[in-house]
């Protein structure tokens, strides 16, 4: 990674720090990013605000219509790996859907995708902790996304929401993620499915359309407004925290968001073909949007209040809230309306570039990274052991907004 690329990410950081209160609805300017700079390598310029997806809305708005979507999540229930065929009895449309859907893009590169296996066994924490308390905190404050959470079934029980989102964390760092023993293009693929639902289903939402800026959520720019608050801004901290990673373990970790940005649906050309190509990307359409809404303040509240079964929030409230501010920084939390704690975010504050430095030098260690990464694979296994204890985690097709606002 070059020291330009270093230095404009590390700019990106303070900017979402000095423009992250400024607004709440998606910019009223027109769509400058060029396709040239994606994955296509070109495009239709279309507007990404008002596309969608027209390969899985019809399909999944006909099945909500007539009924049918019962009978298909119990058939995609027993799909659980890539390679995996598909039970009988589905629809033919919803059969033809999943089918073309789960077909990789001509451009993935496997020994890529297994380099970034292997940065993934060394910097696992940090993906774990920057997906959980920077990316997954920063969804509360992105108004759309937010919205779109709390008035749909998932803002309902939003445990079970957050575990099906720590699923797509969890899968996507896995051993041979996109391999047919692996499970992330089942992830995906039921991802996609759940979008084409909420689009059909949330627009029917008088509460969700009285504070709505959009007439269909869930649009590309939306995705890849997600898209950004967890591949480039956890890319972001990592500069930021200066962990020594390679052009070629830097270019892997791109490539595996890459592929996951086309498997849950997006076009082409709207994906990010560079590290530098995703920052000005990132600039437009993540950068202006970070605001506060009353949604957002709420979910914020149920995320830092996840470990109430385990310790009555005593301790792992504080230092949710405390670990989300010095990842986010006082703005995002704020507008969050997170509780300062000025012992403990200075504490951590001080604390955490120390424990980087000495993690990375551990990594030196022969042996080391394979035990960073049991150690990890445990931590990861036991959050989805505490945010879904009776059940596997299954990523099923919603009927219903969210019921408590009816």
């Amino acid at each position: 990674m070059g020291e330009i690329s270093r230095r404009s990410l590390l700019r990106a950081g303070g900017t979402i720090g000095a423009l992250g209160a400024l607004a709440g609805a998606a910019p009223a300017h027109a769509w400058t990013w060029s396709s040239s700079g994606s994955v296509a390598g070109t495009g239709t310029g279309r507007d990404p605000r008002e596309v969608w997806d027209d390969l899985a809305d019809p399909v999944l708005a006909n099945l909500l219509d007539t009924g049918g979507v019962p009978a298909v999540n119990a058939a995609l229930a027993s799909w659980t790996t890539n390679g995996q065929a598909l039970a009988a009895g589905l629809p033919a449309d919803v059969e033809a859907l999943v089918t073309r859907a789960r077909e990789l893009p001509s451009w993935v590169d496997h020994s890529r995708l297994d380099k970034a296996f292997t940065f993934t066994t060394k910097r696992g924490l940090y993906l774990g902790v920057l997906y959980g308390m920077n990316s997954g905190m920063m969804s509360a404050a992105i108004p759309r996304e937010a919205r779109a959470v709390w008035y749909s079934k998932g803002g309902a029980d939003l445990t079970d929401r957050i575990a099906k989102t720590a699923k797509l964390g969890y899968d996507i760092g896995a051993h041979h993620a996109y391999r047919p023993d692996g499970k992330m293009i089942v992830t995906c693929v039921k991802t996609r499915l759940v979008h084409a639902a909420v689009r059909h289903l949330l627009p029917q939402s008088p509460h969700w359309s009285a504070v709505a800026d959009e007439r269909v959520p869930i649009s590309q720019f939306d995705i890849m407004v997600t898209w950004h608050s967890l591949a480039s801004s956890v890319w972001q901290k990592l500069v930021e925290w200066r962990v020594p990673i390679s052009s070629a373990e830097a270019d892997a970790y791109l490539h595996l968001w890459q592929v996951t940005g086309h498997m849950l649906g997006v076009l082409d050309e709207y994906i990010p073909s560079s590290w530098d190509e995703a920052l000005a990307q990132r600039e437009q359409v993540l950068v202006p949007l970070l605001a506060r809404t009353d949604e957002g303040v709420l979910i914020a509240d149920k995320l830092v209040k996840l470990g109430e079964n385990l310790d009555f929030t005593l301790v792992t409230k504080p230092a949710f809230e405390a670990v989300t501010r010095y990842m986010l920084g006082d703005r995002v939390t704020d507008m969050l309306e997170l509780p300062r704690r000025p012992v403990l975010d200075a504490t951590i504050s001080a604390a955490w570039i120390p424990f980087v430095r000495a993690r990375e030098l551990g990594l030196l260690v022969p042996g080391s990274p394979a035990v960073y990464w049991l150690f990890d694979e445990l931590l990861r296994k036991v959050a989805l052991l505490y945010l879904e204890p009776t059940k596997p985690i299954n990523i099923d097709i919603p009927t219903i907004n969210n019921p408590e606002y009816d």
